[in-house]
Formats: C-alpha cells, structure tokens, sequence
C-alpha cells in the first residue's frame, strides 16, 4: 500500500511538472509571436513633426524590434506618398482632399495643432486684423508703416502649396483670396522660422511649437495665441492633424497609431510639444 501511494504521488508530481511545462511552454511561445517588430515609416506635414518625434522615441523605447522612420515634405507630399505606398503613413495638416477620396486612405486625427503668424523681432507692430493679414498675404500691403508699424518693407515668407500650413492661412485667413507670387518660399516650418529671424521686416506663419525667442508672435483680431482660446473658439488659426494609411493599419503600423492616441501619449505629450488634444475641442 505504502508503494501505491507513492506511486501515486510521484505520478501526480510527474503530471503537475508536465503540466507547469506546458503552460510555460505555451506562454513562451504567445509571448514571441505578439513580439512586435517592423518597420513603420511617415512623411508628410512638419508642422506634425515636433508631436511625432517624441512618439517615435517613447513607441521605440516600448518596442526595440520596430524602427519608425518619420520625414516631412508637406502635407501633400505625405499624402500623396502614402496613396501611392512609398510610405505606410501620411502626415497632413488638411482634410483629404477630393482628388484622394478614391485613394483608400483612412483617416486618423491625432492633434489639433495651433498657427500663428510671426515677425522678425524688428516689427513694431504686435497685433494685426483677420484684413490686415489678408492684405500682407495677397500683396496688397507691403510696407509695415500701411499697419501701424515703422516705414519699412515687408518681406513675407511662407511655404510652398504642397504644404498643409499653407492650406490651413488659405481655408482659415484667406479664405478664397489669392496668396501674391512676391513672397520667399521654405520647405519646412522651422526653416521660414530661421529666415524670418534673420530677414528684417519679415513675416511669415509657423506651427505654434516652431515659436520660439528667435521671432516675433503676433496677435490676431487682438487675440494672442494660448490653447485655451482655441479651445473656446476665440483663435481659428489652427488644423487638425491627421496621419492617413492606405486601408487600415495593421502591425507595427496600427501599433504606432494606437499609441499616438493612447490616453498615455495624449495626456502626457501632446499639450507639452505644443498641441491640443483632439478630446478638448469644443465641436
């Protein structure tokens, strides 16, 4: 009898060892196969790339097998690469336009991020009517001392028309109005930012985080910037930022985006680099 038991027992030990096995074994083999790696690439927007550069290091410090590759080109530049599948994500600062509906991009709004027109630190003018900025947009006004300011040329300084920045000051400022061809064209927000510091009597408009001590941020309809008065609906010059694949995203891919909107990201972030969540907006 006293045989029997133990055999028993040295059974029942066998079959909890086997059994702890093949659990681990099994949680081994979960574990690798939800591994995740890959590559995720983007371009597009620059106005985007100061949200998306944290993004990259956080997602990449999370996941060391997944490399993100984020360039910028212009919101058109993004989104026609992404149509086209040179890229798995297309950055913009506008709305799909209607020669991409047919294109199978789906849309993901990540940010609300802010524009704000900016001078050299000559100006003397601090604050500028929705008409005076149109005036200075078109051509129509090229001397500061038209807007209150010194007699001095005014020099504008803007973006390229594949860029979303430029779109946005044309749907939100210009509203159908023409941009004038007498202006210095940039490829990215934080080079019109460098060549207005260093241009007297210059302006030109950025992306709120590309601001900073080096220019000159005016106010607009006496309405300074803050994320609050765009929040409450006093300032309008800002966009959504959407990042747009080809079909839904899977992967790496949806991993990456899935993150950009995590609660984590969104609280953490987003308002740091200089953005408005897209849960605060008053719709």
């Amino acid at each position: 009898m006293k045989f029997f038991r133990k055999s028993k027992m040295m059974i029942a030990a066998v079959a909890l060892m086997l059994g702890v096995t093949f659990v681990a074994g099994c949680g081994g083999k979960k574990e690798a196969s939800t591994d995740l790696q890959g590559t995720v690439s983007a371009s597009g927007s620059t106005a985007l790339l100061p949200l998306l550069k944290p993004a990259q290091e956080e997602f990449q410090k999370k996941n060391p097998k997944v490399t993100v590759n984020i360039a910028g080109g212009g919101s058109f530049t993004g989104m026609n690469q992404v149509a086209a599948g040179s890229v798995n994500i297309g950055n913009s600062d506008v709305n799909l336009p209607a020669e991409f509906k047919d294109k199978g991009l789906v849309d993901h709004q990540v940010a609300v991020a802010p524009f704000v027109f900016v001078t050299n630190q000559d100006v003397t003018v601090d604050n500028l009517t929705n008409q005076q900025y149109v005036d200075i947009l078109t051509g129509k006004t090229t001397n500061w001392k038209e807007v209150g300011g010194k007699d001095q040329k005014i020099t504008l300084i803007h973006r390229a028309k594949s860029s979303g920045s430029r779109a946005t000051i044309a749907e939100v400022v210009l509203k159908g109005a023409a941009f004038t061809d007498n202006a210095v064209i940039q490829d990215s927000n934080g080079a019109v930012r460098a060549a207005i510091a260093s241009t007297p009597g210059a302006i030109g408009y950025v992306d709120a985080p590309y601001a900073d001590n080096t220019v000159k941020v005016l106010a607009f309809n006496g309405i300074k910037y803050t994320p609050d008065a765009v929040i409450n609906g006093q300032y309008p010059v800002y966009a959504y930022e959407h990042m747009y694949t080809k079909g839904e995203a899977t992967g790496a891919v949806k991993s990456f985006l899935d993150y950009v909107l995590s609660k984590e990201f969104q609280e953490n972030y987003v308002e740091k680099n200089g953005f408005i969540p897209v849960t605060k907006m008053k719709k």
